[in-house]
């Protein structure tokens, strides 16, 4: 594999501007088959087409294959922090005397304006 290693460098390099000729390429057809028409924007060329591809990249990131790691990272910290607060909850729950639950369910039926029991003589 190492004596091959040289021969895939210009390979590398020839689909890298390929890929973004194509790219480039797209951006500029379909700006100027939809823009133009709908909004009364004006034609572009190549070159205006390859600085709004780089320009979205720059603001939303990613060209559509999985995006930046950014956005999974955060949601697993939210998960995480859902985590955390659901066993915070649940373990104030078993630390609580039947009256206090009873309380906290009257107080969440009040400030929700939820009460099963009615909603179950509604349903008879």
């Amino acid at each position: 594999m190492r004596r091959y290693w040289p021969l895939m460098i210009p390979v590398v390099l020839v689909g890298f501007v390929v890929f973004i000729f194509i790219g480039g390429e797209v951006v500029k057809l379909l700006w100027n088959w939809l823009a133009p028409p709908l909004f009364g924007l004006p034609l572009l060329s190549f070159w205006q087409a390859l600085a709004l591809l780089a320009l979205c990249r720059i603001l939303f990131g990613g060209f559509g294959m999985g995006g930046g790691g950014r956005r999974h990272y955060r949601g697993h910290m939210v998960e995480r922090m859902t985590d955390r607060m659901a066993d915070r909850f649940a373990q104030r729950w078993q630390n609580m005397s039947p009256e206090e639950r009873e309380r906290f369910r009257q107080r969440v039926r009040e400030r929700c304006g939820f009460d099963p029991a009615a909603d179950e003589g509604k349903a008879q």
